[in-house]
């Protein structure tokens, strides 16, 4: 990420929409927004094969339980206006094929997977391709609800409502496995 750029760019930014950044308030404001810029993206710069590679740690086993992580708390940017997608809360599951992913690797594919800028639906399909890729099982599903302020804070300010997606793959395509895991998800 280029941080100088940003920087100016800010500066810029903070001018056209009528602010001084000389003064006291705003002086350190580029600097800072371009190192929250580099921690708010630093998915960007990893392909979902990347992040399975860094959080791929798994266990072998003889089970085909289904395993579940449900609450991870995580939050994104939109890429239409590269507004906050906030009270994100996502749930991952998952039926092992011989293998296991250790559980706080699941929680860290999902937050890196939301450090894009990008759609909810896209999130859901990017952190099922990841837990696919790292343990190698087709069957995966992943329940998001969020908050987006495109539609709280502007726009029609409809506070109250949230968006829910539901990506899922394999056996998870089966209307009676994803009763069963939002079922799971409800407890």
């Amino acid at each position: 990420m280029d941080t100088e750029k940003i920087e100016g760019l800010v500066y810029e930014l903070l001018k056209a929409i009528g602010e001084n950044p000389d003064r006291e308030g705003l002086l350190e404001t580029p600097k800072r927004v371009a190192q929250m810029m580099v921690e708010m993206y630093e998915g960007i710069q990893y392909s979902n094969a990347d992040i399975a590679d860094m959080f791929g740690k798994t266990f072998t086993v003889d089970t085909n339980q289904m395993v579940v992580v449900k609450d991870i708390s995580c939050f994104s940017y939109c890429e239409h206006h590269m507004a906050l997608m906030y009270d994100m809360n996502i749930s991952v599951g998952y039926i092992p094929k011989g293998k296991v992913i250790g559980l706080s690797k699941i929680p860290r594919i999902a937050e890196m997977c939301c450090k894009r800028l990008q759609l909810q639906e896209k999130i859901g399909e990017d952190i099922s391709e990841v837990i696919s890729l790292a343990t190698g099982s087709e069957d995966v599903i992943v329940h998001i609800t969020s908050s987006h302020s495109c539609m709280s804070a502007r726009g029609i300010k409809s506070t109250d409502s949230k968006t829910t997606t539901l990506a899922t793959k394999g056996a998870f395509g089966d209307d009676a496995m994803i009763q069963r895991f939002m079922l799971m998800k409800q407890s």
